[in-house]
């Protein structure tokens, strides 16, 4: 068994929120990657696609996901299943952000649906065809 404690967990800042490793391979020794998002108002995480299922808690707030091509609107209390390899982006309500808990398999890795790089992209997406995993998923 692992403990890890609040102030051990591994913190990554991108332009729009905070990821927050709770449990992951490096972290815990866990099969799955267990993080906190936390996106202040009005913000959007970027266009992007993972290779593998995500699911998604929301504890407060609300956002708008927009998942290959439909929009669902969610708020605290709803949880959402990201299947694999569609293109998704997430954006915060614009009053109250968003606190979120989600959880993908070890080793889940993040791309650029189509390969084109927003010329916004932070230092942490991935770039053209390249494939990561995400900080927050190691």
């Amino acid at each position: 068994m692992s403990v890890i404690h609040s102030a051990d967990s591994r913190r990554s800042t991108t332009p729009n929120g905070v990821m927050t490793t709770l449990a992951s391979p490096t972290q815990g020794g866990a099969a799955h990657a267990v993080w906190r998002v936390d996106m202040p108002a009005g913000n959007s995480g970027p266009l992007h696609s993972c290779d593998r299922e995500q699911v998604w808690t929301f504890l407060s707030g609300g956002a708008t996901v927009d998942l290959d091509g439909e929009t669902y609107g969610v708020e605290a209390g709803d949880t959402i299943v990201l299947p694999a390899d569609l293109s998704r982006r997430v954006h915060s309500d614009a009053e109250s952000g968003f606190s979120a808990i989600a959880v993908a398999p070890a080793g889940a890795e993040v791309y650029i649906p189509g390969g084109v790089t927003a010329e916004d992209a932070c230092d942490l997406a991935p770039k053209g065809t390249d494939r990561i995993v995400p900080p927050w998923m190691r």
